[in-house]
C-alpha cells in the first residue's frame, strides 16, 4: 500500500505541475477576465457532470462565500444544483440541454461560462458552451487532453493525463489559483503587507 500511496502522490504532483507551468499566461488571462467580469456586475456560471459538477459547486461557493480573505460576495452560480430545473429539462427535452437552457435563461453578454469536462467531450457541457457563445458570454473550459471543449472555449486548460482522478485534482487546483488571483486583483488591500 505504501508504494501505491506514494506513486499516486508522485503522479498527481507531476500532472499538476506540468499543467500549471504550461498555463501560467493563460491562468493570468483567465483571472483578469474573471475579475473584470465580476467588477462590472456580471457573473460566472459554472457547470459539469459528476465530479466536475461537484467542482463547479465547490468553486461557485469559493466566490460567493469567500476563498482565503474576508471580502464581499462575488456573483457565481453552479448550474448543477437545481434538481427541479435539471430534471424538468432532462425529462421534457434532453439531458444534453440541461446547461444550455440555463445559460439561455440566466446568462447575459459578458458573463463567463466556465465548463468542466474531464473528457472534454461531455455533450451537455459542449451544448452549454455553444449557447454561451451565441449569447456573447466569455467561455473558459477545464478539460482533460482537450476534446470538443477545446474548440468551444476561448481559454481552455487541458490537463495532460488520461486518468480522471488526476484531471479532477488538477481542475480544483486551477480553480483555487483562479479564486486566489481574482481576490488579489479585486481586493489588493486585503493582501498588503
Amino acid at each position: 500500500m505504501k508504494d501505491i500511496i506514494l506513486n499516486t502522490l508522485t503522479e498527481s504532483l507531476a500532472v499538476k505541475e506540468r499543467c500549471i507551468r504550461d498555463n501560467v499566461p493563460q491562468l493570468s488571462e483567465a483571472a483578469e477576465r474573471m475579475a473584470a467580469c465580476l467588477a462590472s456586475g456580471h457573473k460566472i456560471l459554472l457547470f459539469g457532470n459528476g465530479g466536475s459538477a461537484a467542482d463547479a459547486q465547490h468553486l461557485a461557493a469559493e466566490f460567493v462565500n469567500r476563498f482565503q480573505v474576508e471580502r464581499p460576495p462575488l456573483a457565481a452560480v453552479a448550474l448543477t444544483t437545481d434538481t427541479s430545473v435539471l430534471t424538468s429539462i432532462g425529462n421534457d427535452y434532453d439531458f444534453d440541454a440541461i446547461f444550455a437552457k440555463q445559460i439561455q435563461a440566466l446568462g447575459r453578454r459578458d458573463d463567463i461560462a466556465l465548463g468542466l469536462s474531464t473528457s472534454g467531450n461531455s455533450s451537455n457541457v459542449i451544448a452549454g458552451m455553444q449557447a454561451a457563445q451565441q449569447i456573447g458570454l466569455q467561455r473558459i473550459g477545464l478539460s482533460g487532453r482537450g476534446g470538443q471543449l477545446k474548440d468551444n472555449s476561448e481559454l481552455v486548460f487541458c490537463v495532460p493525463s488520461d486518468t480522471t482522478a488526476r484531471i479532477q485534482e488538477t481542475h480544483i487546483t486551477i480553480g483555487h489559483i483562479l479564486c486566489d488571483l481574482v481576490d488579489r486583483i479585486l481586493f489588493p488591500e486585503k493582501f498588503a503587507a
